[in-house]
């Protein structure tokens, strides 16, 4: 044997023998953890859970598992997050609207036409103003790790096409369990009903309901093609998802346990932000092959309905505080002068 070759075989012994400290060094216990979705499997949501699962799995050398169960089968986003808050359940990702009721911040993300595009969605999620509103859910039980994308949401009805504000009059539109979705939609004409997405597909097929706003991908993985033919372009609101974890079951946890799950966390944002993207741009067609009929809202209606929705925004100034309303008005600008 070669001195070359010794000398390389006792360097790869001691890289796996230092391996192997390092992992026993880490203090990492076997763990299940039940992580709750809302979509089904086949969604951005799902793909995005599983990338989750399989990063923590993978950086805790396989000591911790997630069982990754979507479709609401452990409940709405709002009966998840009380489960989390009460240490029933460990993990889940959801709307940042259905926990207004439980940290106010979180209305922030609710405000029409606040954010314009992906850029100003990324600097101000994963910003100082992201980390603020997020940390506040500890003092409500839950941990904040970090923000998936929903997506810009728009309209979509089964009674006729949306070109101005007028024509949102008498539209029973169902809203997220919300009260800035409940008032914006309420001023701009329609019939706002808060409705449980579990509930949404069958209250659009019985007409319960004529209509709902969602991102285009939800719109698509949630087939809601088949029971609304009109959808309108809106981009009236980001929406982001959150990723969050029961407080009480976070505080066992161990340091590098910790760390394991807000890692996967950024690489599972990641992922998803990209994997959202490509479909959103994709499924817009997809909906129209599907047979939806698909209009723009023009900028000039856009800024009818900002105009409408003066007093929606000083409210929301006035509950989520208006030192925190300002500081977003504030980044907002500089982010799109380029500084």
């Amino acid at each position: 044997m070669t001195l070359l070759r010794r000398t390389l075989i006792a360097a790869a012994s001691v890289a796996v023998l230092s391996a192997s400290f390092s992992a026993l060094a880490q203090d990492i216990k076997p763990r299940l953890i039940r992580f709750g979705y809302g979509l089904n499997e086949q969604s951005n949501q799902g793909r995005a859970a599983k990338v989750f699962a399989d990063e923590v799995a993978k950086l805790s050398g396989g000591k911790m598992k997630v069982r990754a169960i979507g479709a609401a089968a452990l409940g709405p986003d709002n009966q998840m997050q009380q489960a989390l808050i009460g240490g029933a359940q460990e993990m889940m990702v959801g709307s940042t609207a259905t926990l207004v009721g439980i940290s106010k911040e979180m209305a922030l993300w609710d405000t029409p036409f606040l954010i314009g595009n992906v850029k100003e969605a990324d600097t101000l999620l994963d910003g100082p103003i992201g980390d603020k509103v997020r940390n506040k859910l500890q003092d409500k039980g839950m941990v904040g790790l970090v923000y998936w994308e929903n997506g810009f949401r728009n309209l979509t009805n089964s009674k006729r096409a949306i070109t101005k504000m007028e024509d949102m009059q008498g539209i029973k539109l169902r809203v997220m369990q919300n009260n800035v979705f409940l008032s914006s939609f309420q001023t701009l004409g329609a019939n706002a009903i808060p409705l449980a997405f579990s509930e949404l597909f069958s209250a659009l097929e019985t007409n319960t309901v004529d209509g709902q706003e969602n991102p285009f991908n939800t719109i698509l993985s949630s087939k809601f093609y088949e029971v609304q033919k009109y959808m309108t372009v809106t981009n009236h609101v980001y929406s982001p998802w959150i990723v969050t974890a029961s407080k009480k079951w976070w505080d066992q946890l161990s340091k590098d346990e910790q760390k394991v799950l807000m890692d996967a966390a950024k690489v599972s944002r990641d992922f998803e932000r990209k994997d959202t993207r490509d479909e959103a741009a994709k499924a817009m067609g997809d909906l129209k092959a599907k047979g939806m009929q698909i209009n723009e809202l023009s900028p000039v209606e856009a800024g009818r309905m900002r105009d409408k929705l003066t007093k929606v925004y000083a409210s929301i100034g006035a509950d989520i505080g208006m030192d925190l309303w300002n500081e977003t008005q504030a980044e907002l600008k500089k982010i799109r002068s380029g500084k």
